[in-house]
């Protein structure tokens, strides 16, 4: 039995759900024996021994650590059991199918030469077009189901793409085909929550959706002065939706990049700092369901961001949430400080921070376009500076053209 959309599971419930929840658990690797108890009807118990097994798959997974199985953890948990060709892998518009199988086949995709975007576990249009075509190459019916005939193709070639990640290769390539300014690229910000949603509240009469919007208006002024499209996935007046609504706006706008803007809470008060996420799957070895660029951008975005306003440096984290999981191009999350914390809310009350962080963005967001060519300093790098930058290296170019010719 499959929970409803609607359904979250946590501890002290039970039923035909929770019973497939452990089963699922079980198969994972996390619940040897199953579930273990009962309630008097006979039905399975999440009781704290399921809650800790949720937890350590969310862990290994890159999801929030909650102990909590809501919609996304039991998408990947469900998941979680396909192995490539235990079932029948084909397109299905408007219900994507999802698991480790379909992880496993747009990696091998991949590696043959076949671009099925990223590796995301999701068999959208993109994966269905590069199964297609590798159909084809191979002398099959390119009817875009994963069977038999496929699998055996499979089986008799070797990987085309060598020297690391295929995924990661493409990202690089990506980016340095596309030069170094910033100039007529499209970028997404994501200010956090909004509509009914205000988000973690804090310190000095500070809201989360309020500062997240805050912070997204400073960002936007200085990258349109970079001649930047920006585009926000929310205003004050309208809600941005769930995380996946999110994300199928970012790929509508066709975007260069995503950014979403939070900050946090605790309940202690006592954590601190600033942290940043990329997509990334935590228990993956071959790192091919890995955003090389979203790590990059975060890890420049974390630095910047340390290094200009004294926050402290919770570090860089792979993820798979939905908003990073789901969207085509690079997507980074920046926590930009815990409104529970004193400190921290005092310097996100001030606006001259605020302005530290936007500044922040553009530039680790520029030294990301710079690639190999960027051989500044952390956080003494400022948007005067960049400009000339990109000047001087336009200067180089033409006179390197001027000489070949």
């Amino acid at each position: 039995m499959t929970p409803q959309q609607s359904v979250v599971l946590r501890r002290g419930d039970s039923g035909p759900a929770v019973a497939a929840v452990c089963e699922r658990l079980a198969l994972s690797g996390d619940l040897p024996g199953g579930s273990g108890h009962s309630d008097r009807f006979g039905e399975a118990v999440y009781d704290e021994r399921v809650e800790q097994a949720v937890k350590s798959f969310q862990q290994r997974r890159g999801l929030i650590v909650d102990g909590v199985v809501g919609r996304s953890t039991y998408a990947v948990l469900d998941g979680a059991r396909w192995a490539l060709g235990d079932r029948v892998l084909r397109y299905v518009p408007e219900h994507f199918i999802e698991g480790d199988d379909v992880v496993a086949l747009q990696s091998r995709l991949a590696e043959l030469g076949f671009t099925p975007g990223k590796v995301d576990g999701l068999h959208g249009p993109s994966t269905d077009s590069a199964l297609r075509a590798f159909q084809a190459a191979v002398g099959l019916v390119p009817d875009g189901t994963v069977g038999p005939e496929t699998m055996r193709a499979f089986a008799g070639l070797r990987r085309s793409v060598s020297g690391g990640s295929a995924n990661a290769l493409r990202e690089r390539e990506h980016i340095r085909r596309g030069g170094y300014s910033l100039s007529g690229r499209t970028i997404v910000l994501d200010p956090g929550h909004g509509g009914g949603d205000a988000g973690a509240h804090g310190h000095r009469g500070l809201v989360e959706a309020r500062l997240a919007l805050d912070l997204a208006r400073r960002i936007e002024g200085r990258l349109s002065a970079h001649g930047v499209s920006v585009v926000f996935t929310r205003t004050e007046a309208t809600d941005g939706g769930t995380d996946e609504e999110r994300a199928a706006f970012a790929n509508s706008c066709d975007a260069d990049l995503v950014l979403s803007l939070h900050t946090d809470h605790s309940a202690s008060g006592s954590a601190h700092g600033a942290s940043t996420y990329f997509y990334g799957h935590p228990d993956s070895a071959a790192h091919s369901d890995w955003s090389v660029i979203g790590e990059s951008f975060a890890d420049l975005l974390l630095r910047e961001v340390v290094a200009r306003t004294g926050l402290t440096d919770c570090r860089s984290h792979a993820r798979t949430w939905p908003l990073l999981r789901r969207t085509r191009m690079p997507a980074v999350r920046l926590d930009f400080g815990y409104l529970s914390h004193e400190g921290d809310a005092a310097s996100l009350a001030n606006a001259q921070i605020l302005d530290h962080v936007a500044e922040a963005v553009v530039v680790a967001l520029q030294r990301v376009y710079l690639g190999e060519a960027d051989t500044s300093r952390t956080g003494v790098l400022r948007l005067d500076d960049l400009r000339r930058h990109l000047e001087t290296m336009r200067g180089q170019h033409v006179s390197a053209d001027r000489t070949v010719s």
